[in-house]
């Protein structure tokens, strides 16, 4: 059990360092000298930097002091120490590690670009580990943990507008700043959604149909994925009816529409998006 501990810690450890490297790289290399406005604490930490020289992590690691002892309560003591732990580790790579890479100065598009995934890949990575880089991320997972249907992505971009306005109204002072800003925070948001849950994303239909034996029978010739009958009952005409329920991926789907209509032109055909499908098949637990 000792090892155990042992192991998932160094784990734990790497992951902080790799991803506070491409979160480091994407702020300090790419976003720094192109004047990006950034998102989150090291936004406000690049802000300060253009205008008073301080640097990012040192700012960033006091600015999530104050946050942390507000948000302890709600996410918990184990989630509190690895976040500060992280916090640490990504500050310290931030102001020590990063100035030793050299620095982009070329094409805004491709800098914005580069920031936005390498350090929306270092926050998945983070937040994949249980773990978070604070500020923001604290009063993110908070909101998280108070409404767990919202998507984490889509509550760092509604949330990290405000900072990327201020740094356009203080640091780039024109219109292209806050679009790269904006754009930076989307590609960002995109990342972390894509990274945690993209890789096992898929779809999932729902055939209501008068020939269930024969649609879920094709389905596992051509898709080779099995399927599930569910009873249901009509509202208007109160008729009992099979509904087929199919979780596959993306790309599956088009040839599981196809076959449908090819058996039943009549039947009913729900396609929804499935953000994660764990399970033989699919990603094991």
């Amino acid at each position: 059990m000792k090892n155990l501990q042992v192991g998932k810690l160094a784990v734990d450890i790497l992951v902080d360092i790799v991803g506070g490297i491409l979160i480091a790289v994407g702020t300090y290399n790419f976003a720094a000298t192109a004047e990006f406005p950034m998102v989150g604490f090291n936004g406000i930490g690049l802000i300060l930097y253009h205008l008073f020289g301080l640097p990012i992590g040192t700012v960033a690691f006091v600015l999530n002091i104050p946050v942390a002892i507000c948000c302890f309560k709600i996410l918990g003591k184990d989630f509190f120490i690895r976040s500060i732990r992280t916090i640490i580790i990504t500050s310290l790579i931030m102001d020590f590690v990063a100035p030793l890479f050299p620095v982009y100065e070329g094409d805004m598009m491709l800098a914005a670009i580069c920031t936005g995934v390498l350090s929306g890949l270092g926050y998945a990575l983070i937040f994949m580990r249980g773990s978070s880089t604070g500020g923001s991320d604290f009063i993110m997972l908070s909101i998280k943990e108070l409404h767990p249907h919202l998507s984490l992505g889509n509550i760092s971009f509604a949330m990290e507008a405000v900072v990327i306005l201020a740094g356009t109204i203080l640091v780039s002072k024109n219109i292209d700043g806050l679009i790269y800003g904006m754009l930076i925070s989307f590609i960002l948001s995109v990342m972390v959604d894509k990274v945690m849950y993209g890789i096992s994303a898929g779809k999932m239909a729902l055939i209501v149909t008068d020939h269930a034996r024969e649609v879920a029978e094709r389905i596992d010739q051509t898709v080779g994925r099995g399927s599930t009958f569910l009873k249901a009952r009509g509202s208007f005409s109160e008729a009992d009816k099979d509904v087929v329920m199919c979780a596959c991926s993306t790309k599956q789907m088009y040839g599981i529409r196809t076959l449908v209509k090819e058996i039943d032109p009549n039947a009913f055909l729900i396609i929804m998006e499935s953000n994660e499908v764990v399970g033989y098949g699919f990603k094991e637990k």
